[in-house]
């Protein structure tokens, strides 16, 4: 018998995606290329990478490849990371300017290496782009920053027009799911968040298909918005190798539209849901700024 941890499900249809094309998707990998950015779409392996590269949108990910932290979903590697390049805001500039971006979407890997998690590195970025590109928003994806408040508030001082944050999984999955990051800091960190950020929008996510209920993925998302979250993402998880989480359920699109129903009986504002739908994915849309 195959064991569990290695057993395999056919990859329904609207997982496959298309061969990249057009000249959308050769100027965003020049221009990776040229600037020697890296962004999260390739880090992790997002399955949208090629259909946001080819509409013009990507994710960028500051302070390196390498993450502090090893969580059962990621791809992301682990490890001891290099210093922070000091020139990566201007390089992000420069890039987002060659691309003509309107939103920007900024993420980083676990940095528990430096003091401040890297919440200076978040706040320049985002000082530089406002500054840079009249009229651009900026959306941050960022770590628990150790729950410090201090780090939290450098990021939210620098006026991000969102703050997202992902929750990732229901409170019994958190410890095998996410390694040192917990569900109770998580919910601090978005409450903390909302109360602090006045005008910025406050954003989570979640994946499913670990394993969890209905009662639990219900559970979560009453504990997102009494955290203050008005905007969600819910995608489903896919394995990047047989070394991470088994999938336990592929989601139907009536299981997606189900949690759409849900997170809009609680209040939340906006709610993407869906299998191919990730923490940034068509993250201007979601705000009215494309």
């Amino acid at each position: 018998m195959t064991p569990p941890a290695l057993r395999t499900f056919p990859l329904p249809i609207q997982f496959r995606q298309k061969v990249p094309s057009g000249p959308d998707f050769f100027r965003v990998t020049g221009a990776l290329k040229d600037s020697r950015l890296k962004t999260v779409c390739e880090e992790a392996k997002c399955p949208n990478r090629t259909e946001c590269y080819a509409r013009g949108t990507l994710t960028f990910q500051i302070l390196g490849d390498v993450c502090t932290r090893r969580c059962g979903f990621c791809a992301e590697a682990t490890g001891r990371p290099a210093p922070p390049d000091p020139d990566e805001p201007e390089k992000l500039l420069e890039a987002a300017k060659k691309l003509g971006l309107r939103h920007a979407v900024i993420t980083a890997p676990a940095r528990d290496d430096v003091p401040d998690g890297g919440a200076a590195a978040f706040a320049r970025c985002v000082r530089i782009l406002k500054d840079g590109i009249p009229g651009i928003s900026v959306e941050v994806l960022t770590s628990d920053l150790l729950g410090r408040e201090e780090s939290l508030r450098t990021v939210l001082e620098s006026r991000p027009d969102v703050f997202n944050h992902n929750l990732e999984t229901v409170r019994r999955l958190t410890p095998r799911v996410r390694g040192r990051a917990t569900y109770d800091g998580s919910v601090r960190v978005l409450r903390f968040a909302a109360g602090t950020a006045g005008t910025v929008r406050i954003k989570s996510g979640i994946m499913v298909g670990l394993g969890e209920t209905w009662t639990e993925i219900e559970e979560a998302l009453a504990d997102l918005r009494s955290a203050g979250v008005s905007c969600l993402t819910a995608g489903q998880y896919l394995r990047p190798s047989t070394e991470h989480l088994p999938i336990e359920k592929f989601y139907s699109r009536e299981d997606f539209a189900r949690v759409r129903s849900i997170a809009e009986s609680l209040g939340f504002e906006k709610v993407f849901a869906g299998a191919l739908v990730r923490s940034s994915y068509r993250a201007g849309e979601m705000i009215g700024h494309v």
